[in-house]
């Protein structure tokens, strides 16, 4: 999509939707940071679209809305 979303985008999103807050889930350990982290990091679909026609049939939010329904389907049995 050309978007970039972090990690806290996602538990933001996906928390949210489940009607919880990520803060009280998860955690950061500062252990496992990197000394030299990039702060953002994205792909670059951009010849792939040129060369292909391709689009990105997904958004964000459609793919985690579909991770949820599938994860919540699979509790749920």
């Amino acid at each position: 999509t050309g978007e970039t979303r972090s990690v806290r985008d996602m538990c933001e999103y996906v928390f949210e939707k489940l009607g919880l807050d990520y803060k009280e889930y998860v955690t950061q350990n500062p252990k496992f940071l990197r000394p030299e982290e990039l702060p953002y990091l994205k792909g670059d679909s951009t010849r792939i679209r040129t060369e292909l026609g391709w689009k990105p049939t997904y958004t964000f939010e459609s793919m985690m809305d579909e991770m949820i329904e599938y994860w919540l389907n699979l509790y749920n049995k």
